[in-house]
């Protein structure tokens, strides 16, 4: 699941995922689905859609995409990650994801990545949706935040820097993937 997951992230931005999550059923149904906004980001459209049309190749099966949204902002990948962690009710982002050896996963913590080897898990996929990309300018580390989703919430991935597989370039900015 784990391999699922990096795969997805990477063909939005070398690193960033997308997956689809099931529908909730029952009375969840009908509340409206809702994104919450970092203030001063700025909506990546190119980057949203490449990632919807990552997850209709990879589910081809599925009738249609889960609500995604991609932005990004100047801000610090900390200060993203703790907005959205008060935002969802969550006291903390936990330093990994062993939540310092203890039996539960943390609805929100830090992880780390190489955007090199990110970008090359991918490539079969971006290659597949006629995306061509130059993988070696991929390099370098990063740090991310995963926040599990809440009821009408979606998971939030948040990243930095980040490699944008549309112009080939590392970006130094916080990439915010929001989906459902």
């Amino acid at each position: 699941m784990r391999k699922w997951f990096l795969v997805l992230v990477i063909v939005i931005v070398a690193g960033t995922v997308i997956w689809g999550c099931n529908r909730e059923n029952g009375e969840n149904e009908t509340e409206a689905f809702s994104f919450v906004v970092y203030p001063g980001s700025r909506y990546l459209a190119d980057l949203t859609e490449l990632t919807k049309r990552a997850h209709k190749v990879l589910s081809p099966n599925q009738p249609e995409t889960p609500p995604t949204a991609i932005y990004d902002t100047d801000a610090s990948l900390e200060d993203v990650a703790n907005f959205y962690a008060k935002s969802y009710g969550y006291a903390s982002v936990a330093p990994d994801a062993t939540n310092n050896l203890s039996a539960a996963k943390p609805q929100a913590y830090y992880r780390s990545g190489d955007l090199a080897t990110d970008t090359k898990a991918i490539q079969p996929l971006l290659q597949k949706m006629g995306v061509s990309t130059d993988a070696s300018k991929a390099t370098g580390g990063y740090r991310a935040a995963e926040i599990s989703p809440k009821q009408n919430r979606p998971r939030v991935t948040v990243q930095r820097p980040y490699f944008d597989v549309m112009k080939s370039q590392v970006v130094d900015r916080t990439l915010i993937l929001m989906a459902r």
